[in-house]
């Protein structure tokens, strides 16, 4: 939610409604989703290579060490899926599109904002590994947040303007006046404090001549938020004389915002501004649209969620799920974040909304290549065996196992709809999933993923679902990777076991010494890609459709409750590190890379062979032999083009045996197919 214009608005004013504070021995309610937006956009952090997520979790790190410092305890409150009603549908489409436009800036060298794909399931990671509290919501998490903030008496941090109109015992905190980089010291103690700004309702309705508090949700709602926007309210806008306000630039920037709380304070309750504002509308639509912003300003009022339930006693109890008649087990893997919010979007409503990433807009969305799994997502949420409350299965259109899916299509969004898959009559349904045996989800998720378990032995367990999603990418991409572009992924996998035996006390010194010089190495080569050149689009859309399989893996590795265990994603994907390894892999060998530190050799051949059986055989060819064979083959006639197939599958062989575990530079074989060739 958000409300047009009232932010800024109230920043500008901020002698006026806002007060310093020294934040210290408290409690405090955050608003997940706008602090993981916040610290990715506001930390330096690069964003055009899909996401450099160590980095990022350090920051996370850093801004929850600084809350322990000042004795500060966060709980984390984050959004779940979209409401039943689907209100927001229109917005979230609004926003989709804008994200398409900040993505495609930042592919050809501008600015944007734009998320990495897996930056929301890295945030709750480094929540888990930080032991912080946090809770994921159904659907939307103001209200809750607004409820256990009062029950609890502490104050709210966000960036949410609807944090101005809720009324909030103890204020709300703007993360942007939030300074938790400057952590202070009380003099003459050892007591440390975050320096801080508090709104204050009661100054805002002081400032507007008394007005009586309980208008304010009127006014979010005329002044347009996330949840309404009837463009009927443009005539109501068009008749009402509103006040002017200040004649200062500042008043002009905030006509609305200002006129509109000028004209409220006249009135001395809801219902009287409400009829007010009913007579410049049509008698024909006055009881409708009466209806609709009774409704919109609902959402204002306390929840009837009780979060501090969640937190004290582990119960979460939400009347609009248990409306829906959803199985316990999901309701409970919801609320701990064990499942996402997608696959409660696709479970009530049967829509989900695919993010774009900065990707090359001229090809299909990255999302395509994982079609596949989200098909047999949606296959097992379709076995639920009951009606969904007022979302009943069998009112649903004739496809009975569509869903749809909105999605980047060029530059712009469109709607597909896509068959879920139809799953063996035998198979039990969602309440009973948690049943099955170990053995048997695994094998579900490997079969989804076309890969067989005996290849990952050899892989340690953090990346056994990594590779075998890794295996699915290589078998399905559209855009057609080549060798070094596997490289620099398995190369990059590396990064989170040579941290923890940089920080392991059981490994000796000399170990150490090798992780470490080939740890900075990493970081070195990081450090040269992030001010770099043009981003190679063709090389971003290749690592972002493994980003995508990695995701939705995950979401069917989650709902079938984790056969393979949840892969640390902070060090498993830097996207400057794999880009930039990208580039150095044309003139350095993975073997040279390597050579400081033998345990990362070793591991890094064993996810090599393991992805290898699953590449296509084009991928082993030396760049730029494809074309010029096919030149050829037009010139040289059908035998010889016979024989040139031989004398390519001779090379694969040659490379196979020479390159085992793909260390060698791809010009050795060049080198090697040109003398063949011509002998």
């Amino acid at each position: 939610m958000g409300i047009r214009g009232l932010m800024s608005f109230v920043e500008d004013h901020s002698n006026e409604f806002f007060t310093d504070l020294k934040l210290r021995d408290t409690k405090m309610i955050i608003d997940g989703y706008a602090l993981f937006h916040r610290l990715c956009f506001n930390s330096n952090l690069e964003l055009r290579y899909g996401g450099d997520y160590d980095a990022f979790a350090d920051v996370v790190q850093q801004f929850f060490e600084s809350l322990f410092s000042c004795n500060i305890c966060p709980y984390v409150v984050l959004d779940g899926g979209c409401d039943i009603s689907d209100k927001k549908l229109t917005t979230l489409k609004d926003r989709a599109r804008e994200k398409i436009q900040a993505a495609h800036s930042l592919s050809v060298g501008g600015c944007g904002c734009v998320c990495p794909l897996l930056i929301r399931e890295v945030f709750i990671q480094v929540l888990i590994k930080l032991r912080v509290h946090f809770v994921q919501c159904f659907s939307e998490a103001d209200r809750d947040i607004m409820t256990l903030a009062n029950h609890w008496n502490c104050p709210v941090l966000s960036s949410d303007s609807d944090f101005c109109i809720f009324d909030l015992k103890t204020g709300f905190c703007p993360l942007n006046s939030f300074q938790w980089r400057n952590v202070n010291t009380i003099k003459g103690t050892q007591s440390h404090y975050i320096p801080a700004k508090c709104f204050s309702l009661d100054a805002l309705c002081h400032y507007f001549s008394n007005m009586n508090k309980a208008l304010l949700p009127l006014f979010a709602v005329l002044c347009g938020n996330d949840h309404i926007n009837l463009p009927i309210m443009d005539t109501f806008l068009s008749k009402v004389r509103l006040p002017l306000g200040a004649a200062s630039a500042k008043g002009r920037r905030h006509h609305r915002v200002l006129g509109l709380l000028s004209w409220l304070s006249r009135f001395a309750d809801p219902p009287e501004a409400l009829d007010n504002v009913l007579k410049y509308l049509p008698q024909k639509d006055r009881e409708d649209v009466k209806e609709l912003l009774c409704c919109a300003m609902e959402e204002y009022q306390p929840s009837q969620v009780k979060l501090q339930d969640f937190f004290q006693r582990g119960t979460y109890v939400c009347p609009e799920a248990l409306s829906l008649g959803l199985p316990e087990w999901v309701l409970v893997a919801l609320a701990k974040g064990q499942l996402s919010p997608f696959i409660s979007d696709a479970l009530v409503l049967r829509r989900t909304i695919l993010h774009t990433q900065v990707e090359n807009m001229q090809q299909p969305n990255a999302h395509r290549i994982s079609l596949p799994i989200r098909q047999v997502i949606y296959g097992l949420l379709l076995t639920v065996s009951a009606p969904l409350g007022s979302v009943s299965l069998n009112a649903s259109p004739p496809r009975s196992l569509a869903f749809s899916e909105v999605e980047r299509i060029n530059k712009s969004i469109k709607t597909s709809v896509v068959d879920a898959v139809d799953l063996p009559k035998d198979h039990p349904d969602l309440s009973r999933l948690t049943e099955l045996s170990s053995a048997r989800r695994q094998t579900l998720l490997l079969e989804t993923l076309k890969v067989k378990q005996t290849i990952l032995d050899p892989i340690p367990t953090s990346l056994k679902l990594p590779i075998a999603v890794s295996c699915y990418w290589l078998q399905h991409m559209e855009a057609k990777a080549k060798l070094h572009h596997l490289q620099a992924l398995l190369l990059g996998m590396l990064l989170g076991p040579l941290h923890a035996i940089i920080n392991s006390p059981d490994k000796e010194d000399l170990q150490k010494d090798g992780a470490k010089m080939l740890y900075e190495e990493f970081q070195r080569v990081k450090e040269q890609t992030r001010p770099g050149p043009r981003l190679d689009l063709d090389t971003a859309h290749i690592f972002c459709q493994w980003q995508s399989c990695l995701l939705m893996g995950m979401y069917l590795n989650q709902l079938l409750f984790t056969p393979l265990p949840e892969p640390d994603l902070t060090r498993l994907y830097s996207g400057s590190l794999v880009h930039g390894l990208c580039r150095q892999l044309t003139s350095t060998s993975v073997e040279s890379l390597l050579s400081t530190c033998p345990e990362a050799t070793q591991l890094y051949e064993h996810l090599f062979n393991a992805t290898r059986s699953y590449a296509p055989a084009e991928l082993f060819l030396p760049k730029g032999k494809s074309n010029s064979k096919k030149k050829r083959r037009k010139k040289q006639g059908a035998s010889r083009s016979k024989n040139s197939v031989g004398t390519l599958s001779d090379n694969r062989c040659w490379y196979e045996r020479s390159n085992r575990f793909g260390l060698l530079m791809v010009e050795n074989m060049e080198e090697h197919t040109e003398a063949s060739e011509f002998e």
